[in-house]
């Protein structure tokens, strides 16, 4: 038998607001709600990454849905807030936070509130969408987390992740600019007592 998305009798969702549009995800990923706290940020990681914090001793990465939708950096306010999620990274589970500028409300949708969702008018990709719910007189789309978070971002997650470092990047060629170490290098001649 195959297994639908929506249980026959409906599931409880956590729905949040990004870029005044209101998604959930499906209650049993969500770990905890955290108060946006300062975040480190990491070279070299995907612009959707806004850094990491630190979760009672584990690195946890926080991703920014609203550059992965295209759209501009979240603007942190006081409602700001950070989803911890539980996700399946292939076959193994990854704790990663995701930015949000407000949690609404749990969201209770029988299967029978749960619409397919739509081929054109959202930002997120079809297939990182469980569906449509019905919120009352309005739809809140239900994020597939799984889909939707990349395997660059969720390597990042992995315990041994961020052991190699990636190499620096490298200048471009012909632009005629001296890196800091070449200018801080004395010239010939230079010596003590010149």
């Amino acid at each position: 038998m195959a297994s639908q998305p929506v249980p026959a009798e409906g599931a409880q969702y956590l729905g949040f607001c990004i870029a005044g549009e209101e998604y959930a995800i499906g209650i049993l990923r969500v770990r905890e709600i955290l108060e946006y706290d300062t975040l480190t940020k990491v070279p070299t990681t995907p612009p959707s990454i806004r850094g990491v914090i630190n979760l009672r001793g584990s690195v946890v990465p926080v991703v920014d849905l609203a550059v992965k939708f295209g759209l501009p950096e979240s603007v942190i306010s006081k409602r700001t807030c950070i989803v911890v999620v539980e996700v399946n990274l292939d076959g193994e589970r990854a704790v990663m936070g995701v930015l949000a500028d407000a949690v609404s409300q749990v969201i209770d949708l029988p299967a029978s509130e749960v619409e397919p969702p739509p081929p054109f008018g959202t930002r997120v990709r079809v297939d990182c969408l469980i569906g449509m719910g019905r919120a009352g007189r309005k739809f809140v789309l239900l994020l597939d987390i799984d889909k939707l978070l990349s395997l660059d971002e969720l390597e990042i997650a992995r315990p041994e992740a961020g052991t190699t470092a990636a190499p620096p990047p490298e200048g471009r060629p012909g632009d005629g600019e001296t890196s800091q170490a070449e200018r801080d290098q004395p010239g010939p001649g230079a010596g003590a007592g010149s």
